[in-house]
């Protein structure tokens, strides 16, 4: 798998291998699509002495553990395949995609405790190749605190040649009794043009939700309440929650930009060849607007975590928006 940049991050990990210095845990920080599975399955090539197995996501002692829902039984292990498709797909894949992969858009995924517990029962084997055994856990912070404290011992004093792998967007939000045990390291983001290579697909949503966005605001300057409320209708419809989420991102990076060109216009960064819109924009709306619409972004990102019917949802927005 290709690995863009983080050549000092490539080199530190491959240093550890050849020293035979590995750490026990270790917590990778990469940006939502940010390429930490490349950096990672790399890495255990390597230290598997170039085993395809690896790349091929089959290879014995390597276990995946990631985000599902349902916590009566550690049904990760049920959506190996789709995972595996997907990873050898896109290893820059997105959080959402990964979802949509396993079927479970719009459900609340997580870590379960008896997730937790398939781990230490796999890990209570012995590794079938004899070399190390290894758990790749994608989203720790998705863990409850049952599910932390079952696994906490085995990260704090793991079995000699036991590795765990773990990929975070939020390492804040991983419970410190494991993020402790862990050596932090820091994906660097894509750069402009990698990140159009991996993610084109993505880069066309990313299109459509900001041109939503944009249809809104056109509509809010113009006082079009009907206008607005069809775009708030066409958001609501959206299948999968995260693209419901991103739109707000978009939009809070939006109105970012237009209360800067307000403020302090040297410090606004434009992308290339939009320059006039977000002038016109920063014209027409009042220096309150940005900072009163942010709140309300804030608090419908909250709402979509808590599954608020989305048209309900949207049509406040709208509203809210259009009476600033």
């Amino acid at each position: 798998m290709e690995v863009y940049g983080n050549t000092e991050l490539m080199l530190a990990l491959s240093q550890m291998v050849e020293s035979g210095h590995v750490p026990h845990a270790m917590l990778l920080h990469e940006d939502d699509g940010g390429g930490a599975f490349p950096i990672a399955l790399t890495f255990l090539e390597q230290l598997y002495g170039g085993n395809p197995r690896v790349g091929k996501l089959i290879h014995p002692d390597i276990h995946f553990v990631f985000p599902v829902a349902g916590a009566d039984k550690p049904v990760s292990l049920q959506y190996m395949a789709p995972f595996r498709e997907l990873l050898q797909q896109n290893p820059y894949f997105f959080e959402n995609e990964l979802y949509s992969a396993i079927g479970i858009e719009g459900k609340q995924a997580g870590i379960s405790v008896n997730e937790a517990r398939s781990i230490l029962d796999r890990l209570s084997l012995s590794a079938v190749e004899g070399g190390y055994r290894t758990v790749v856990l994608y989203l720790p912070e998705k863990m409850n605190m049952q599910a932390a404290n079952a696994l906490l011992k085995m990260v704090e004093e793991p079995p000699v040649r036991t590795l765990f792998l773990l990929i975070t967007h939020a390492p804040e939000k991983v419970l410190q009794t494991i993020s402790s045990r862990c050596l932090h390291l820091r994906v660097q983001p894509l750069s402009e043009e990698a990140e159009a290579q991996v993610h084109q697909q993505e880069n066309a949503g990313f299109v459509v939700l900001k041109d939503l966005f944009h249809d809104m605001l056109n509509a809010l300057v113009a006082r079009d309440l009907l206008a607005a409320l069809e775009t708030a209708e066409a958001v609501a419809d959206l299948k999968v929650r995260e693209q419901q989420k991103n739109f707000c991102r978009i939009a809070s990076e939006d109105l970012r930009r237009i209360f800067l060109l307000q403020k302090a216009p040297s410090q606004a960064r434009i992308p290339g060849g939009e320059e006039d819109y977000y002038k016109k924009m920063a014209a027409a709306l009042k220096p309150t607007f940005p900072r009163r619409a942010l709140a309300a972004l804030d608090q419908a990102l909250l709402l979509i975590e808590r599954n608020v019917n989305q048209k309900i949802l949207f049509t406040n927005l709208v509203n809210q928006l259009y009476c600033i």
